[in-house]
Order: C-alpha cells, then sequence, then structure tokens
C-alpha cells in the first residue's frame, strides 16, 4: 500500500492485495485531510502489463484565471517548473506569467470556479470578463501561460513516474508535445511560443465558432473570408475569421437550429488571417536549433504521426498556424490504451470519449479504442480543488495498470531517476489505512433517472449509465450539454438551465435537479375545492369535443405557485410573471371588473391556462371558453383544466375578424410574446423594460442576471414557425349557443382589434365585461377605447408600472348597470 500526499490537500492511497502478485488486485482511495474517504474502488484483472500512454495537450480556449493555481501550491515538483518557465519568460514578455495567471479577478469567486459564470459557459463575449481575464485573455499572455501550466503538469506526471509513449497536441498544445519530445528545448520552445503570440497580437482581432455539423457541410458555406480551423469529429468543426463574418454565418446557423457556441479566442487562428505573419514564424524558427523527436507525436496538418523532416523543418510550423487542427485523424493515430489530458479543462477527453464509441472520422486509419480516458485538471466551471481532481486521475491512472513509482521529475533531455522509498517530491510514500470493498453503482431507479439515462446514452453514445455516472466524465462538453437542454426540453417537458448541467453532472443529481424544476412531489389536484366537471377541448375545424376523446397531454413540469396551486408549465420565469400578474396584482379585475358565480367567461389568449385556473378559484360553477392556438400550450393548458377539475371547453385556434390559416410565431422560452404579428425589436424592447422595472421593484431573481439579460432575451426569442387556424369569434358563440358573455379577457400580442373586429353587430349585448391588453401601436388604445365607448361601455385605459417604457396598456370596458 502506498500513499501519494499534497502538504495539506488530499491524499490518494493505492492498495495492493497482500501476497497477491505485483499488481494482480489494485484499488485506490482519495481521502481529504480528515482521512475522510471520497472514493474508493478495487480491480482484480490478473497480472497487468502496463498499458501505453498517450498524453493529450489542449490549445487555447479552456484557460481560466487561476487555473492550477493549487497544484503551484501543493505540489514541489509542478511549482519548480512553473518558476522555471517564469524565469525563462520573462525576459520575452517584459512581466512575470505568473502574476497574471494567478491574479485574483474582483469577483475572485467566479474565477476560481465558486460560481458558474453563464456567459462564459455560452461562448459568449460582451462585458463580463473583468480586467484580469481580459489581460489574460491576450495572445501573449494565454499562449505562454498555457504552455506553462502544461509543460510542468507533464513534469509532475513524469516525476510519478508516468511518461507517454506518443503524444497528441491541439494547437498550442503541439508545441509543448515538441518540447517534450525534444525537438525544441524548453528555452528556445517559451521564447518561440513568446514571439508567436506578440506576431498574432499583431493580427487584427478575429473570432472562432464551435459547430455541430461535418466539414463536409461547413465548407460550402464558409466564403472567401472563413476558414475550417479544426475538424474535431464527424459532426464538430470549429470555423475561424473575421468578427463580422463569423456573426453572420453564426445567426445563418442559428436559423437552422444547428448547435454551436462561441469559442474563447481573440484571433482566428488556424485561418487565413494567421497568413500574413507566417514568413515571420518561419524566420523565427529557423533561428533555433531543431532535433528529431524522441518521443513520437502527432502533427496536427497531416492526423498522422509527425515525420523528422516535418519536426525539423521551419516551414511546418508556418503551416501548422494556418492550417485546420486535424484533431479527429490524430485519435485515429493514437494507438495507447490510455489517455491522459495534460492541461485545463476536459475537451480533449471528452471528443477523445465520444470518438472511442464511434463518433471518429471514418476516413484514415484504424486504431485500437483507448481503454481509460483521463483528464488531469477541472474545467474552469467546476468548484473542485485542483489537487483533488489530479489525484483522483493518479488513481484512475494507477487502477488502469499504469506504473506510478515515485520518482524524481525527469528534463526532456534526460529520463527520470527512481528515488528512495518516501524520499523526493515526487514520492509515494507508506501508508497503513485500510478500506472497505467499494459499493456496487447503482442503475437509475427513478422514472426521471430512467429518463435521463436514456438521453445521455444516446446523446453520447456511452453504454447505460449508472446514477453515479458523469456527464462530462463520459464525454460530455457545453456543445453537447446545450443539445442535452433541448432534449431534456422536448422529452421531460423541463427547461434545464445550463448552468444546472454543470452543478448537477451525475445522472441522480441531474434527475433530481429536473425533478426539482418541475415541481416533483406537489399533490396534483389539490385546493381543486371539490368542483369537477367535465373537460372539453376542440380540434381547429371540428366542434367541442369532450375530454376523454382528447389525447393524454404529455407530462409537463409541475410547478408551485405561491397559493399553494400546482400547475404544469414549461417555464419557471414567465410562469411566476403570469402568477403576480392574474393572481397577485389581480390585473384583470379592476376598476369594477368582476367574475360572478355561475359566469360565462372567455380567456382569449389562453397560454397554460392561469387567468382560466384564476377564473375557476375566483368563484363558483363559472364556465370558461379558452382559445389558444399553439399545439404545445394548449397540451399544457388542458393538464392543468384536468388537474384543477375546470369546467372549461378548449379551442386549439386563434380569434380574428375572418377565418383562415396564418402563420403564427411561436417562442418555445417566452410563449407570452408568440404571436401571429411577431416583430422580435419591439418584443425585445418590452420584456427588456419589465425586466428593469421588476429589477428596479426590487426582484432579487432578475437582480441576479446582470449582465446576462441580451443572452437571455437571445434564448427566450428562439421561434418556432407553425400554422394555425383563425376563426371568428360570433361564429363560435353560435355554435357553442353562448348567450352571454359576463367577462371576455384578451391578450394576444397585437392582435385585439382583429378579435374585437370578429364580433357581429347583433352580438354585442351578449358583452358586459372586457377587459386587454392592447399594444398601443397606430393609436390602437385610443380607437379600441372609442370603440367600446360607442358600444355602451365605461372605458378606463391606464398602464401598469410593470409595463412603464413599453407600448403596452391595459383596457377595462364595462357596461353600464352590471
Amino acid at each position: 500500500m502506498h500513499q501519494l500526499a499534497a502538504p495539506g490537500s488530499d491524499a490518494l492511497i493505492r492498495i495492493h492485495t497482500p501476497g497477491a502478485r505485483p499488481a494482480s488486485h489494485r484499488g485506490a482511495l482519495l481521502l481529504d485531510a480528515a482521512t475522510k474517504a471520497v472514493v474508493a474502488r478495487e480491480t482484480a484483472a490478473g497480472a497487468m502489463t502496463p498499458p501505453s500512454v498517450a498524453f493529450l495537450l489542449p490549445g487555447l480556449g479552456d484557460h481560466y484565471l487561476g487555473m492550477a493555481r493549487d497544484l503551484y501550491s501543493a505540489l514541489p515538483v509542478f511549482r519548480e517548473q512553473v518558476d522555471r518557465c517564469a524565469a525563462l519568460l520573462t525576459p520575452e514578455l517584459g512581466v512575470d506569467i505568473r502574476t497574471v495567471m494567478h491574479a485574483k479577478a474582483r469577483a475572485s469567486a467566479a474565477a476560481q470556479g465558486a460560481e458558474l459564470d453563464l456567459r462564459r459557459m455560452l461562448g459568449r463575449r460582451g462585458e463580463g470578463p473583468s480586467e484580469e481575464e481580459r489581460r489574460l485573455n491576450q495572445a501573449r499572455h494565454a499562449q505562454p501561460a498555457l504552455f506553462v501550466v502544461e509543460y510542468a503538469l507533464a513534469e509532475q506526471w513524469r516525476a510519478w513516474g508516468v511518461r507517454p509513449d506518443v503524444m497528441l497536441g491541439y494547437s498550442l498544445g503541439e508545441y509543448v508535445a515538441a518540447c517534450l519530445a525534444g525537438v525544441l528545448s524548453l528555452e528556445d520552445s517559451l521564447a518561440l511560443v513568446a514571439r508567436r503570440a506578440e506576431l498574432i497580437e499583431s493580427l487584427p482581432a478575429g473570432a472562432m465558432l464551435a459547430v455541430m455539423l461535418s466539414e463536409e457541410e461547413l465548407t460550402p458555406q464558409l466564403g472567401a473570408h472563413l476558414s475550417v480551423s479544426a475538424v474535431n469529429g464527424p459532426d464538430f468543426c470549429v470555423i475561424a475569421g473575421p468578427i463580422e463574418e463569423v456573426q453572420r454565418l453564426e445567426a445563418r446557423l442559428l436559423e437552422r437550429r444547428v448547435s454551436l457556441r462561441r469559442v474563447q479566442s481573440s484571433h482566428a487562428f488556424h485561418s487565413r488571417m494567421m497568413e500574413p505573419i507566417a514568413e515571420r514564424v518561419t524566420r523565427v524558427v529557423a533561428g533555433f536549433t531543431r532535433r528529431p523527436p524522441r518521443t513520437p507525436y502527432v502533427s496536427n496538418v497531416t492526423g498522422a504521426l509527425i515525420t523528422a523532416a516535418e519536426a525539423t523543418d521551419p516551414a511546418y510550423w508556418a503551416t501548422h498556424l494556418c492550417r485546420p487542427v486535424r484533431f479527429a485523424d490524430g485519435l485515429r493515430t493514437l494507438g495507447s490504451e490510455v489517455l491522459l489530458e495534460v492541461g485545463p479543462g476536459q475537451t480533449l477527453s471528452s471528443l477523445a470519449t465520444l470518438a472511442r464509441r464511434g463518433g471518429a472520422p471514418s476516413s484514415g486509419g484504424t486504431s485500437t479504442p483507448a481503454r481509460t480516458i483521463v483528464a488531469s485538471m477541472r474545467h474552469a466551471y467546476e468548484s473542485e480543488s485542483d489537487v483533488s481532481v489530479l489525484l483522483k486521475a493518479v488513481g484512475r491512472l494507477w487502477l488502469s495498470g499504469a506504473a506510478i513509482e515515485g520518482e524524481r521529475p525527469a528534463t526532456s533531455a534526460e529520463p527520470a531517476a527512481p528515488a528512495d522509498a518516501g524520499a523526493g517530491r515526487g514520492s509515494l510514500a507508506p501508508a497503513a489505512e485500510e478500506i472497505s470493498p467499494p459499493a456496487e453503482s447503482e442503475a437509475p431507479s427513478t422514472d426521471t433517472e430512467r429518463e435521463v439515462a436514456a438521453l445521455w446514452q444516446t446523446l453520447l453514445r456511452c453504454e447505460p449509465p449508472t446514477r453515479d455516472a458523469n456527464f462530462f466524465r463520459l464525454g460530455g462538453n457545453s456543445l453537447l450539454a446545450t443539445r442535452l437542454i433541448d432534449r431534456v426540453s422536448k422529452s421531460l417537458r423541463v427547461k434545464l438551465p445550463l448552468r444546472r448541467v454543470y452543478q448537477a453532472q451525475t445522472l441522480a443529481d441531474m434527475a433530481a435537479a429536473i425533478d426539482g424544476l418541475r415541481g416533483a412531489g406537489a399533490r396534483p389536484g389539490a385546493a381543486t375545492q371539490g368542483r369537477a366537471a367535465p373537460v372539453t377541448t376542440s380540434a381547429p375545424t371540428a366542434a367541442a369535443r369532450p375530454a376523454a376523446a382528447a389525447p393524454e397531454a404529455p407530462r409537463a413540469p409541475l410547478f408551485r405557485l405561491p397559493n399553494g396551486l400546482s400547475v404544469a408549465h414549461q417555464n419557471e420565469a414567465e410562469t411566476r410573471h403570469f402568477y403576480d400578474d392574474i393572481f397577485a396584482h389581480r390585473s384583470y379585475v379592476k376598476h369594477g371588473i368582476r367574475i360572478r358565480d355561475g359566469a360565462c367567461v372567455l380567456d382569449v389568449g389562453g397560454n397554460i391556462g392561469l387567468f382560466t385556473l384564476f377564473a375557476h378559484t375566483e368563484a363558483k360553477d363559472v364556465r370558461v371558453l379558452t382559445f389558444e392556438p399553439a399545439p404545445p400550450l394548449l397540451e399544457i393548458l388542458s393538464r392543468n383544466v384536468a388537474l384543477h377539475g375546470i369546467r372549461a371547453t378548449l379551442f386549439n385556434f386563434g380569434l380574428s375578424d375572418r377565418e383562415r390559416d396564418a402563420p403564427f410565431t411561436f417562442y418555445p422560452r417566452s410563449a407570452g410574446m408568440s404571436s401571429f404579428h411577431p416583430d422580435e425589436a419591439e418584443e425585445r424592447h418590452n420584456l427588456r423594460m419589465i425586466m428593469d422595472n421588476q429589477r428596479r421593484g426590487g426582484a432579487a431573481e432578475v437582480a441576479q442576471m446582470d449582465g446576462y439579460t441580451e443572452e437571455l432575451l437571445d434564448v427566450r426569442f428562439e421561434a418556432v414557425t407553425i400554422t394555425a387556424k383563425l376563426r371568428r369569434l360570433s361564429d363560435v358563440l353560435r355554435e357553442q349557443r353562448i348567450e352571454r358573455v359576463d367577462l371576455m379577457k384578451i391578450d394576444v400580442q397585437k392582435c385585439e382589434l382583429e378579435v374585437i373586429e370578429g364580433i357581429d353587430d347583433a352580438d354585442w349585448p351578449k358583452f358586459s365585461q372586457i377587459v386587454l391588453e392592447a399594444h398601443d401601436a397606430d393609436g390602437r388604445v385610443a380607437k379600441l377605447s372609442s370603440l367600446f365607448e360607442r358600444r355602451g361601455f365605461k372605458v378606463i385605459a391606464e398602464q401598469d408600472e410593470l409595463y412603464v417604457g413599453t407600448n403596452i396598456h391595459n383596457i377595462y370596458a364595462l357596461r353600464e348597470g352590471v
């Protein structure tokens, strides 16, 4: 039994079975400072031959402020190598790179991963980064900093006896591989990286976009200015080019609902935008001594093992700068049983995990799929300590059969010499702790866990996951996380925030988060006051029919309203807004408007049915006719009507001045803004003003989203266009034999005038009260007010304080004598 300890940190216990052949039985236990077991595992695989190991060395994109700060504090080998690199770099950079890497941002908790930065998760730029982050993200700092961390971490692994049989670097990572392989000395490598970064800084800024499409699908869409920057998988590429061109492509792809994200980058790496400095890079490399690689590594340019001629040719490094990274091909070239990612984040581990399950390109050679894929460092958004992540990685490597024997660090020029037991900076000291056999991993045990497991299997191409399986350890990444969110929304009818995906990474935790968002455990039908009545629905062209004939509504998430009632819904923020407007502020029963027992109420623009529910709870024996043209909302509305025993007739069409089919723009994440007359600019403005007013009113949840408003709007206004039916209200009144309408509520997003114009003169005496939300375009509020007055109503028009700054007003029309 041996212990690998870092001063003041977690400790990793490695277990040999007494009396067994060397390495015939292995286990690992991660202990914190109080020796509380966090992870335990035991494996029996017979006598082992050490597996071949490949180092995966990342490029820019997963770097972050404070990366490896804990390793620097805890591990002497790592710290010594960082200090050595910093001393060599300072003359080149004019700054100590350690002060840039480890600066504490003003939002230090977020910088260290204690809080999740939603803007960075989504790859969005803007005003999010602190001054310290912007400094690190400059090419002249980011590239040397990343090189230093990867080189020092590789030396730490070599100090523990883990030496690569082959290496695959990604972009800048190939420079680290070349240094570790002896092509360039450490001094020359650092100078080259610093000077190359300085040349890149002189170029115009660019942008990069990760896209879930194949190279063949993307290339025809790029035009003259954009380039494929990397090919990471069969349907995963990165494009690069001028910022405006990338933005235009991004907009076109979003219209097609292609999964994509911005890559954290100041320039368009591996694109034609690099060509102006190619010759100068060649000259810089020519000034250094170059040697054939002593350890094989894969070329980004070809995706094959680099040749001695390529590695030592100065022009190769200029080609490397301008050509795409053939990472997917590189993965196929590796034949290693263990892939170890040596650097910040887990992107390369994710790509390798997916490739192992059949996600690698079909062209090229074949290779033995890696048996074990391990990441050495946490992602920027994880809160686990760097040392804990690294020691778990040591345990996984050791369990795979890798030789970890506590050796002193080696330089790139000479092999490491063994250290005495219990001595040396990379030593493995004896330990005497005993452990119990670990419990078996549990299979999914709830319906939600099983549904989430099925989604993971499809998305990640993995075996059935256990409850403790981790989405990102199984190959998930930020792009796949966005795909997961969409599939959870479609399959489970709940909007899982991206923040939650990163917080709840295990299957069990993610399922619990989904159940929490649904309001699982709320008692369906609570507070229905014992009023059960038949529920009917109506197809666009058919008369209303009994609920028994209607298809069963899909399971939508349940949400407990502040008044204790539970409703199915699809967007918590919007549901809270509707509740406040309808139940708390009672916006539709003001200025003498009332709902009496036995009333007939029309809910025009029913959405998920909160006003229909309000009418049901406001008085006894109320009959409601509810109109909702969007099928997804009608399904949720139907469930809420059934859930609370509401006496309602539901119609899956909208109302207008004439019968016809019309395109309906439906916003799944902002359903209340859906409209037959979409105007996204106006709708964005209105929602922005509403959020500002809520913020000024002290709404804590809205205040927490400061800085994310535009990003939220981007998400909320993702649209789907459907063809919906429109009919005249008087036609429906005749079909349903409605002789009186005690209250008509209208909220139809700029269609209110058309609804009113669908009422025949003969039907106006049937209406006693009308309340509607009106968008004051072209004097519409005045026009509607005048129309109601001519029909014998007393009219009050006002704007709620929540809608100050928008064109949204409420109109209350009450017939005299009611």
